[in-house]
This record gives structure tokens, C-alpha cells and sequence, in this order.
């Protein structure tokens, strides 16, 4: 009989050899180390950061969503997610315009899975928080949703 850990770690083993092979397709990727966009992460507007990604001018889209509290009562862990129904989607990005660094996570995604992501982040002040949506074509849609912070999370 093995134990709980020898289980759980045969299955993550299992997991990552399926994920490899490409017959996990619902997982998301992470930005491996090596290739980190630094001035993406440096970039204080919108138009800054399309530059560095290579992305168009960004429009304002009812197709897609964002979602995130009205208020959050500890900036330090808000709820928010990105989410689209449209097809040829490449990347679902999260950004806190009044953040020291506005992009907050980063998803690069393709049509073997939904376009749907959530993740914590930290505000540190009130402030718009963007969904966008980066299309295969090239265009940039967006969504757009005040979130007001009543106690700071970014070292305030």
C-alpha cells in the first residue's frame, strides 16, 4: 500500500508527462524564466504595454468580461478574473491601472481551452481593473471594472 504522498506524487509526475505530450490541455502556462518581458511588467499606461506585447490600439468590448469585487475590504488578496467567449484568443491579461506595475497576471491561452482565468492580486489603492483580451488577428479588447479598496495591500 503507499501513502498519501507517494500517491500524490506519481499522479503530479503522471500529470506532467500527459501535460507534455499535449494531452492536458486545460492547463495554463506560465511565462517560463527565460522568457520574462520586463518592460511589459515595467509599463505604466495601457498604450506602453500593448507596445512591449506587440499588440494593437486596445478597444472597449462587451465581449469581454471582468470580473472582481465592487469593494474589497483587504487590497492585500482581491478576487478578479478575465473571461471571453470569442474564438482566436491568444492571451487574457489583468491589469490595476493605479498599481506600481499595471500588468498583474498574464495567460497565454489558445482554442483547446476556454478563455476564462481568475487569480488574487494586490491593490493598493481603489482603482480600474482591465480585463484584455489579445486576438490571433491582432486586435485588443477590453473590459473594464472599478474595484475600490478600503485597506491597501501593496506595502501601504
Amino acid at each position: 500500500m503507499q501513502s498519501r504522498r507517494q500517491m500524490l506524487s506519481r499522479s503530479a509526475h503522471v500529470a506532467s508527462l500527459l501535460a507534455a505530450v499535449g494531452l492536458l490541455p486545460g492547463l495554463a502556462q506560465a511565462q517560463a524564466a527565460g522568457t520574462f518581458n520586463t518592460a511589459a511588467f515595467n509599463a505604466k499606461t495601457m498604450a506602453e504595454l500593448m507596445k512591449s506585447l506587440g499588440g494593437g490600439a486596445p478597444v472597449e468590448s462587451k465581449d469581454v468580461t471582468v470580473t472582481g469585487p465592487d469593494i474589497a475590504e483587504n487590497g492585500a488578496v482581491v478576487p478578479v478574473g478575465a473571461a471571453t467567449s470569442l474564438a482566436g484568443v491568444k492571451r487574457l491579461l489583468i491589469l490595476v491601472e493605479k498599481n506600481p506595475a499595471m500588468l498583474t497576471a498574464m495567460f497565454d491561452v489558445t482554442d483547446a481551452i476556454e478563455a476564462n482565468v481568475s487569480t488574487r492580486v494586490k491593490m493598493g489603492q481603489s482603482s480600474d481593473v482591465y480585463a484584455v483580451a489579445m486576438m490571433n488577428d491582432g486586435k485588443v479588447l477590453f473590459a473594464k471594472k472599478e474595484v475600490k479598496v478600503t485597506l491597501g495591500g501593496c506595502g501601504g
